[in-house]
This record gives C-alpha cells, structure tokens and sequence, in this order.
C-alpha cells in the first residue's frame, strides 16, 4: 500500500493556527492535496487529546487510527529551550506515538516539566537528553525526530542556537535518532554533503498551520508498505530502507523562509559568500544577520556540493499548485481566479499531488490555460527558479516573463467561488 503521509501538523490550540486543523478538516484537505497519512499533531493538548479520542478509531492497521476516510499516526512537537555546554539552547522535536495509552503516559511525564494547556506545542526547559529518557522509559516504540533540522532559531542544527552533531545534542542517546526532518529551506542534497548524516533517515513533512492546499503537503514522504501499521512505517524509517520509503516530496529549498543570510526589518538578503565578505554583517544596520541554512549547511558539510551517498533515498523538488497559478496569473493565492484554475485541474486529475506528479501535458491544458500547463511541467521537471527567502520571508517563484494571462469568470462561478471552501471537495 503506497502512503503519501504528512505526519508534522498543528492542531487550532497551537499559536497562529486555523480554527480548520482538526482531524475531519484534515483528512477532507489531504484528499485534495493527495495524502492518504496524517499526522494529528498536538497530541499534548488536553483539549485536542480529548477531540482525537472521540473522533479517531482505530483502523485495520496497527498503530494508526482512522477519520473521514484518512488514517493518522498520533504526533505532536515539543519545543525545548534550555542550556548545554553552556550555551542556550533552542530545539523542536516530532514524537511519533503507537497508541493512546503511550500518548497518556509521555503526557503524565510533560507534566512534570512544565504546563501543556497553553498551546498545542509547549515550551520545556529540558534538554534532548532528558526527552529521549523519558521517551525510553514509556516505550521503544516512541521515535523522535528533530523537526525542520536546519531552522536558525529552533532546530538541532540551527544557526543561532543548534548543535553542529546529533552526537553533541542527544549525547550517548543519539542512537535513537534514525531521521531528521529536512526542512523547507533545505533538502537531501544540501543534506547528503555531511557524511555524519549517511545513516540517518531524511524525511520531509509540512509543519503545515492551515490546510489550504499550499501548506498541507507542501513537504511529505512516500511510503510503499506491505503490510502497513506503526511498527511497518517506523521500522522503515529506522532502517532506512529503500523499498519502503520510496522518496520525498520537498519544496525548493530557496521557497523556504531561511535559506539565505539577511535582515527581514532591513529588506536586505545575500548568498553565503557574500556573507563572508560582510562578516556577516548586515550593510544598513550594521549588526550580525540571521544566519540562513545553505550557509549553515556549508558551516558543517565535509563534502562538496552534488555529492550522492550510496543508498540515498530519492527526492523530488515542487512547489505547490496554488503558487504556480498564482505566479502565472500573477495574481493573490486566494484569489478567485487561482481558486477556478485549481477547481479545474482537481476535478481533471483527482488530486494536486496527481497534477504536480503524474498528469501529462495534455490532461493539463484540457483543465486549465496552456500557460498554467506549461508552468505546472516546469515545475515538474525542476525549472522554476526561485528568489531565495531569508530571516523568515517566503521565496518568490519565478515563472518566466510576467506576462498577463487572462483568465475570464462567469458572474454564477464567481459567486460559486466567493463561498469555496476546501470542504466542497
């Protein structure tokens, strides 16, 4: 059973969240987008934790739970500020749990941390070291993945508070780390050059807040199971196996909101190199600028770029449908123009991961403006260029000339699509 999952979400108890992410939102959204596997996210809120237990059910797979026709694997993200070696600290973890009664007991361990009603992702100030404990104490079942690995302020190997190992974060615990979440500003390539990380497990998921279709899913992770379950998916990301984690799904790394170096307040941005010759410095306000990740990943690679690791697992670069309508309309992406053109390709190719992935040219322009088609095969084949996001401002994708294209909206339609919701489909 092929599984298109997205197992890194937000719950609406989490900050700057959409009152839509719960599990009957979600799993009419991930039809949409082409996802067959969810994450719930925000299993340590007592109200969410108390939402899932009456709407999920257990399905015919082990370990995974069943909704509106999707199944789930119950997940959240802790985010743990504390100091090591004398430094400051800021790290976010994914935990993967197989059962409620797993979820109860990691959540009677959080208690003893600190609060877990405030938001759907809390704050502790305990070290990766003490999570894995703990995690190991409940259950060897628990995986832990440090989420969006690369993310200057909150990530493992982050620029501004980060470790540069998994060894130097999670100490002798580091072995029950198998993957890394790659984050939307980088991806395996920009990974494959550490030679620390051969035998990790890259894996790639949304950290979506909504689940309009340009965030749910804009990152995720192929799995082909033959007899799926918790145990079958967690035992393919631990071994790293290629026949059952077929790939990923990643945005171009320069779509990502740290990918270069700059200052957001200065509306300043600059390549690594250019970096050097600053000192890192940022030229209008003089102070040290928000370190990106591809500076960052050359900080800490020992090998040169393009390198290929033997037993990689493959990966494929989009950026979602929404976007590449909108850039070739030029126009907002909740307009009513992009909501028509994507209306139409839903309903030609069944789902957007379909129309990203698999329809030909041919299916497309019968759904849409040729120009769109053409986009959507750029895209496809990896030729849209991006203007690099920096210190948390979104790349800009590029399509080409920005030449107008008209896209004509009959009075009835508009109307129809002043009411759209993701729930229509």
């Amino acid at each position: 059973m092929k599984l298109f999952a997205d197992l890194h979400l937000h719950s609406k108890y989490s900050r700057a969240v959409s009152e839509k992410m719960n599990a009957l939102e979600l799993a009419r959204a991930g039809k949409v987008k082409g996802l067959n596997l969810l994450g719930t996210g925000d299993f340590t809120h007592p109200l969410y934790l108390k939402e899932l237990k009456e709407t999920l059910k257990p399905s015919q797979h082990a370990g995974m739970y069943e909704a509106g026709g999707s199944l789930f694997l119950l997940t959240a993200e802790v985010s743990q500020i504390f100091t090591q070696d004398g430094r400051g600290r800021r790290v976010h973890n994914i935990l993967f749990a197989p059962s409620f009664e797993v979820v109860d007991q990691l959540n009677e361990g959080f208690d003893k941390w600190g609060k877990r009603d405030y938001d759907g992702r809390p704050i502790f100030g305990r070290s990766c070291i003490e999570l894995a404990d703990l995690c190991r104490s409940i259950s060897p079942d628990i995986e832990i993945i440090p989420a969006h690995c690369w993310t200057p302020w909150f990530a493992i190997f982050g620029s501004m508070s980060g470790f540069d190992s998994i060894k130097e974060c999670f100490g002798d615990r580091a072995s029950m780390v198998h993957a890394i979440e790659t984050g939307m500003s980088s991806d395996p390539a920009m990974n494959w050059r550490l030679s620390q990380l051969d035998d990790i497990t890259l894996v790639s998921f949304s950290d979506a807040h909504s689940p309009y279709p340009w965030k749910l899913g804009r990152e995720a992770t192929i799995f082909d199971l033959d007899k799926p379950s918790y145990n079958e998916l967690i035992d393919s990301i631990r071994k790293k196996d290629p026949k059952r984690l077929l790939s990923t799904i990643e945005t171009q790394p320069e779509y990502g909101k740290y990918h270069w170096d700059g200052h957001r307040a200065c509306n300043f941005s600059c390549d690594p190199e250019e970096s050097k010759r600053l000192h890192d410095v940022c030229p209008v306000c003089k102070r040290r600028m928000t370190i990106g990740v591809e500076h960052r990943v050359n900080q800490l690679a020992d090998r040169p770029a393009g390198f290929v690791p033997e037993g990689s697992i493959p990966f494929k670069a989009l950026i979602p449908l929404s976007e590449v309508i909108a850039g070739v309309l030029d126009t907002g992406i909740m307009s009513k123009s992009v909501w028509r053109e994507f209306d139409s390709l839903m309903r030609a190719c069944g789902n957007e991961l379909n129309a990203l992935l698999e329809a030909p040219y041919e299916k497309l322009a019968g759904a849409t403006h040729e120009k769109i088609a053409k986009a959507i095969i750029d895209n496809r084949e990896g030729r849209v260029r991006v203007k690099p996001g920096y210190d948390g401002v979104y790349g800009v994708p590029i399509f080409g000339e920005k030449e107008k294209v008209s896209i004509a909206i009959e009075p009835a339609e508009r109307s129809r699509l002043g009411q759209q919701t993701l729930g229509e489909y």
